[in-house]
Formats: structure tokens, C-alpha cells, sequence
């Protein structure tokens, strides 16, 4: 049940009218799991926790530094040297004391990945590279765990839902992870692409609205415009074929 302060805190949320209470308490008993404290992680993080997502689990291993701050929102330039997770932890409690924020800082493995997110309701891609969202996609797949994708370029980004047994997977849309160069991004690039991670990781956690399956909504900064593609699956696909 929710108490007279969080209806107060939600109040706005609790407004529309397919959300309201019912929605509400979902979202507080729902637990989240967010890969990675950064461009999109903090946006995640921040509209998650906001909303009274009720438990928020966070891994990063980095340390927060100058180069951080064009992007990463959750930090300031009093945060650098300290680590990302735990961070992390202190602004989003203290922006939300309602809500549990746990915090590992570590690398995202192969070896760790099933630990990290045994009990969750949803996986949240916040990375930077294909490599560790290849080991996200794959877990989730495994464990029929709802997997949220979000990639940033430059002034572009791109999203999409995929829920195991539903739609396609991310190795259905990126066949070979691209090179691990370091990825030029206009810090608000990543904010709008966290932002409608958010979106849909609270649809989906309420049970509101449409998601985004099998379908990949591309932002394009430049020219400020918003496309659609329709997705297939790969009937190849090691992941994803035979569920």
C-alpha cells in the first residue's frame, strides 16, 4: 500500500488515469536492474527512482571523472575520483528516500551476470559498447527477463523493448558488435535516449500503454526527427530462435 507521503510525492503521476494507484504500487514492487551509471544510466537512474520504481539495482565499476561531466548528470565536479555505484546510490536515496537503491561496483561479466540480476523484473541497458550489451541480451533471454536497449552516437540514439518469447533480440539486430572505439556523444544525446528508456521501463513495469516491439525508434538530432523500423527476427539466431 502506498503511504500519505508517497501519494503526495506521485501525486501528478497518480493523475493519469491508466497508471493511478494500481500502477503505482506495481511500480513500488517492482525491482529494476540498470547496467551501468553513465550517459544513460543516470537519466535511468534518476526517472526510475523518481517515479518510485521501489528497488533499483545499479552496477558500474568506473571511477567518475572530468571527461564524465558533459553527460553523466548524476554527478558533479565535487564527485570526481569517487566511484560511479556509489554515487550513485547517495543522490538517487537522497532524491528519493522511499525507494532501495542497491550498488555493485564491478565489471559486467559473463561469469556475474546471472548474480546480478536474479530477482529482477527488468534489465536496463545503460552501456557503451556491444560487447556488454551482448552479455545483457543474452542473459535476459536465457532467464525471460524484459531487456530494454538504448545506444547513443554523436546526436543520434536509438531504443527498443524486447521481451523474451515476443520479439526479437539484440543479436537479431546487430549481427557483429561494431569496433570499441571510443563513441563521440553530445551529452544531451544520451538524455533524451534515457529519458524514453524510462518511459517505457515504467509502461512496462505498470502495465500502461504500448511498447516498443519489434520496433526500433531512431533519434536523429541533426534534423530533429523521430523514425520508426519495423523488426524481424533472425530464424538463425543462437538466442533468441527457439523461444
Amino acid at each position: 500500500m502506498l503511504s500519505s507521503k508517497e501519494k503526495e510525492r506521485y501525486n501528478r503521476q497518480l493523475l493519469i488515469e491508466d497508471l493511478g494507484i494500481e500502477g503505482q504500487e506495481r511500480l513500488k514492487k517492482s525491482k529494476v536492474f540498470i547496467a551501468g551509471a553513465g550517459g544513460l544510466g543516470s537519466p535511468i537512474s534518476i526517472y526510475l527512482g523518481a517515479a518510485g520504481v521501489g528497488t533499483l539495482k545499479i552496477v558500474d565499476q568506473d571511477i567518475i571523472s572530468l571527461s564524465n561531466m558533459n553527460r553523466q548528470i548524476l554527478y558533479n565536479s565535487i564527485d570526481i575520483g569517487r566511484k560511479k555505484a556509489y554515487v550513485a546510490k547517495e543522490k538517487l536515496e537522497a532524491l528519493n528516500p522511499e525507494i532501495k537503491v542497491e550498488v555493485v561496483s564491478k565489471t559486467i561479466t559473463k561469469d556475474n551476470i546471472f548474480e546480478f540480476i536474479d530477482g529482477v523484473d527488468l534489465i536496463m541497458d545503460a552501456m557503451d559498447n556491444f560487447p556488454a550489451r551482448y552479455i545483457l541480451n543474452d542473459a535476459a533471454f536465457e532467464k525471460n527477463i524484459p531487456f530494454i536497449y538504448g545506444g547513443v552516437y554523436g546526436l543520434e540514439g536509438a531504443l527498443t523493448t524486447m521481451i523474451p518469447g515476443k520479439t526479437v533480440c539484440l543479436r537479431c539486430i546487430v549481427n557483429d558488435a561494431p569496433s570499441e572505439s571510443t563513441p563521440p556523444v553530445l551529452g544531451s544525446a544520451p538524455g533524451v535516449i534515457g529519458c524514453l528508456q524510462s518511459i517505457e521501463a515504467i509502461k512496462y513495469l505498470s502495465g500502461v500503454g504500448s511498447l516498443l516491439k519489434n520496433r526500433l525508434m531512431i533519434f536523429d538530432g541533426f534534423n530533429m526527427r523521430f523514425r520508426e523500423v519495423k523488426l524481424s527476427p533472425d530464424l538463425r539466431c543462437s538466442v533468441c530462435a527457439q523461444k
